[in-house]
């Protein structure tokens, strides 16, 4: 492997890496503008571990679905 090449999957890697994190943030973002309540409030104040689990299962969803999506 040449030292260009490298260099080249580097910057590949990273557009990628950006670009999934990117879709991810605005997935999140989507997700508090959606909801009709406070998420962090919910989670951090009241306790409430059925939405913590529930918005981790969401999560872990949209970085699959990116995952797939960039592998193609």
């Amino acid at each position: 492997m040449e030292l260009a090449d490298l260099g080249k999957q580097l910057l590949t890697t990273l557009a990628f890496t950006t670009l999934g994190l990117v879709i991810f943030a605005l997935a999140f973002w989507l997700m508090e503008v959606i909801a009709p309540f406070s998420i962090r409030k919910e989670i951090e104040e009241d306790q409430n571990n059925a939405l913590a689990i529930v918005m981790s299962s969401i999560v872990i969803g949209i970085s699959l679905i990116i995952m797939g999506a960039l592998l193609g």
